[in-house]
């Protein structure tokens, strides 16, 4: 399906952000000013916005402790994702949840979340409350390759299954489970026909291409929508960078390094558009000032920002129901 020009323009301003803004990441962590655990996204942008450009902000999604990429594809506000990464009182949870646990629920953001194969649960009882109201809304579960092993995962796909849930079950193939190899790790050597195995259409995309990505899900999220069931796409990219900011990479030599970097998910869309006539230079040169533009002051913001005060920990930790 041809997108709209705008719908082009978007797509890429939200790969590019989550490329610079993680990339700015990197840099301000390595001088000390970002405290906790970083885990990029680098390498995997297609993956996120392929999926969440189908997807509204009553939808909802849940995703991982590399979380930074689905929260700019879906839409949170990316100062304020700054100034959190930087425990600011100005962050999107003042401050208090840190790089790995983001969260935006005006934005369908169920959170970032550290507990690897914590996110599917959480993202199936959005589902059933989406079914049960009958708004149409879906619920995306984006979870790694190591997380796909997880009995919380497999005991959602089951459920979603069983009770025909608008869920889309998205696990992103980096290539790794921190340290060890998703060739190692994962015995049927293909996530997405385990997935299918639970008894719901499962496919495996390339994660660099967006347009792959993105028609993949839309059609499973449009069959989720038309009461039709859960489904599941496995998109492999493999990350850029290590585990985490401080990685020695030993599991890897600095070639397969390289070697994935030639498969950059930008370039791939940049070329494609070009070539295609869809866009021109300008207006991806455009969106890449604007971005650079936008990442700076949101760095500059959020360093000037105060930090929680003693009182704000135990603000926010229970929720009253009337």
């Amino acid at each position: 399906m041809q997108l709209k020009t705008e719908d082009l323009l978007e797509a890429y301003r939200r790969m590019r952000t989550i490329r610079v803004f993680e990339e700015n990441v990197k840099s301000e962590f390595e001088r000390g000013n970002i405290p906790g655990f970083v885990h990029l996204y680098v390498g995997q942008e297609a993956s996120a916005v392929g999926v969440c450009m189908n997807l509204r902000d009553s939808d909802y999604i849940g995703s991982t402790h590399r979380g930074h990429g689905h929260c700019i594809a879906k839409g949170c506000d990316v100062k304020a994702m700054m100034a959190e990464i930087y425990a600011r009182r100005t962050g999107l949870c003042g401050g208090k949840g840190g790089s790995m646990h983001i969260a935006d629920f005006t934005h369908g953001m169920l959170g970032a979340n550290a507990i690897v194969g914590g996110n599917p649960p959480m993202v199936i009882g959005a589902a059933l409350s989406a079914k049960t109201l009958g708004n149409q809304g879906v619920g995306v579960s984006f979870t790694g390759d190591g997380g796909s092993n997880q009995g919380t995962t497999f005991e959602s796909m089951n459920m979603a299954v069983v009770l025909k849930l608008p869920a889309v079950f998205i696990f992103e193939n980096n290539g790794f489970g921190e340290s060890t190899s998703y060739d190692y790790a994962v015995g049927c050597k293909d996530v997405a026909s385990r997935a299918g195995a639970f008894g719901m259409p499962a496919v495996k995309v390339d994660g660099t291409d967006f347009f792959a990505v993105h028609e993949t899900a839309r059609s499973m999220i449009e069959r989720a929508r038309t009461g039709e069931g859960p489904s599941a796409i496995e998109t492999v990219a493999t990350r850029w960078h290590g585990h985490y900011m401080g990685d020695a990479e030993t599991y890897r030599s600095k070639e397969e390094r390289n070697r994935v970097r030639r498969s950059d998910p930008l370039v791939k869309f940049q070329s494609r558009v070009l070539r295609e006539g869809w866009l021109k230079q300008t207006q991806l040169d455009q969106i890449d000032a604007g971005v650079e533009g936008l990442i700076a002051a949101a760095i500059a913001e959020a360093s000037a920002a105060p930090f929680p005060t003693e009182s704000d920990l135990v603000t926010q930790v229970y929720n009253s129901y009337p």
